[in-house]
Parts: C-alpha cells; structure tokens; sequence
C-alpha cells in the first residue's frame, strides 16, 4: 500500500497527527510519500526526520498511489482536488483544523482509520463537482472544483451585475459584491455563509447564492446539475475575481463563463460510523437546547 501525505503548513496539531500518521503506516509497512513543501517545513522542526520519498506534481501520483491523506481542515481538502484530479485516488480527511464538514477523522482516531483502511472497512462517498468552461484557459489544468466557483467584484469597487442564464435561458442579472455557484458539498461552505441553503451530498443540484444582492428580493436558487449555467459579468470596474475553491484569478468583462458538472468524482473516504446527517447535527449543534450552551 502506498500513501500520499499532504498538509498546508506545519503547527503544533499537524506535527502531532503526522508523526501519529508516520508510526501507523509504518507499522503495516506502507510505502509513504510525502509533499515537498510540507518536507522541507518539516525539516526545520524534526531533527530526526525518516527518510522518505517526495512528490510535488499530481504526475508523481496518479497511478502510483493508493490513497491520499489531507492533514488540515476543509481547505486542505480542497487543495488536494489539484493532486488526484481525475484520478479518483480516494482522499482521507484528517482534522485539525475547525469545522470539518469534509476532514472527519480527529488525530486520536488515526489509529483505527489506518487500520480500516488496510482491512478495507471503508466506503467512498463520492462527490459532484463542477466544471468552468471559458473562451480563454483561465485556470489551466485544473478548471474544476469541488465546493464552487465564485465571482466577485474586485478590492472596494462598486457593485457587478452578473447576468445569468440556464441553458441558455435568461434566469436573473444579479446586481450584487458577487455571486456563488456551488456544488452541494459547496452548500456548507461560502455557499451558507451568504445565506444559501444546505443540500444533500448526492442530490444532482447546484446552488446559485448572490453574494450582498442590492434587491432584498433576490434570494438563493437550487436548479439540476444537469444545466448549464452561463454568466456574464459587467460593471464600472471592467476588472473582477473568478476563484474556483480557494484559487483566483482577475479576469476582465469581455470573458463569458459557463458551468457544468465535472464527468468525474472526488472520492471521500467514509466510515461506518461517519455520514453527513451526524455531521451536520455535530457541526451545526442540530437537535441541541441552545439554551444550554
């Protein structure tokens, strides 16, 4: 068994669950590679640090490995989405972060994930994401993404109008900072923060939330995952920010942009005794007297 480690940045929490992560996989003598950022951040805090192969690219990957462990919170997770691509390298989630609507396993649990996995008493919950089609390569090689695509009006400028369209039907101009358009498991990310509603994992539904609309009137849209949706932004600045997760670019008004379904999959790692409605009733304090707390 080979596996992948990945985290953002070192602090104390993370230390703790990679060496944690490190004894396990060496007790079933799994073969490890380890992210090169991450192995030089470590070389500077470990002063016995095992030797050990390094990837840095989703082509030291794919095809040679059999999972991928995200050390962090949901942003970390995100991260990873550039690593397996269309893989579908099944990615485990460790938190040591905040909320965790995606890293589920807590750094005491690690043990007994390690060994779930080598026994193969685990499950895939397999997630939507969606597609950014342009007339110009915005984003390279990875134009997809696993919570949403936002657009948003750049520094303090005035308000955009995002003209909207489904299939190309005319749906909505929204006069607004920006607008979301998020997968469901986007829809308890940015997505939720601006109002929008939380939709279950594998519904067939994207989420379009406009983000500080000027009309009050103006509220969050489900629609099928099957549409297309098409936006065109314009505004007094002729300049704005397109992100797909947590990676962004400035674009200008002359670009259209279109989102779909991605044809393929971003594979979570599941337990039996983990699923998303104890996830939201623990996340969310679902089901508690707040009276209480």
């Amino acid at each position: 068994m080979t596996v992948a480690v990945y985290a953002r940045y070192v602090n104390e929490k993370v230390l703790i669950a990679l060496e944690t992560v490190w004894k396990e996989l060496r007790n079933i003598n799994s073969d490890i590679l380890l992210f090169g950022t991450l192995y030089h951040s470590l070389k500077q805090k470990l002063t016995d640090l095992p030797n050990t192969n390094l990837y840095s690219t989703a082509a030291e990957l794919i095809g040679k490995t059999d999972y991928l462990f995200s050390i962090g919170g949901d942003g970390t997770i995100l991260d990873t989405v550039t690593l397996v691509k269309d893989s579908g390298i099944p990615v485990l989630g460790i938190n040591t972060g905040r909320l965790g609507f995606l890293s589920s396993v807590l750094p005491e649990q690690i043990p007994q994930a390690v060994d779930s996995i080598e026994k193969g008493h685990f499950s895939l919950d397999k997630r939507a994401m969606l597609r950014l089609e342009t007339d110009k390569n915005i984003f390279g090689e990875v134009p997809y993404a696993l919570n949403e695509l936002s657009i948003h009006k750049k520094d303090s400028s005035s308000m955009i109008i995002i003209h909207t369209y489904l299939n190309g039907e005319y749906l909505n101009s929204y006069w607004a900072d920006g607008i979301i358009i998020g997968t469901p498991t986007g829809s308890t990310g940015y997505s939720l923060s601006c109002g929008g509603p939380i939709i279950s994992p594998h519904s067939g539904n994207f989420v379009i939330t406009p983000i500080a609309p000027h009309n009050l009137n103006v509220r969050p849209i489900v629609v099928s995952d099957k549409h297309v949706i098409s936006i065109e932004v314009e505004g007094r600045n002729p300049y704005f920010l397109a992100s797909l997760d947590s990676r962004a670019v400035t674009i200008d008004s002359s670009i259209q942009l279109a989102v779909r379904r991605e044809n393929f999959t971003f594979n979570l790692i599941r337990f039996d005794n983990d699923n998303f409605l104890q996830t939201l009733r623990n996340k969310l304090n679902w089901g508690l007297d707040a009276r209480n707390w």
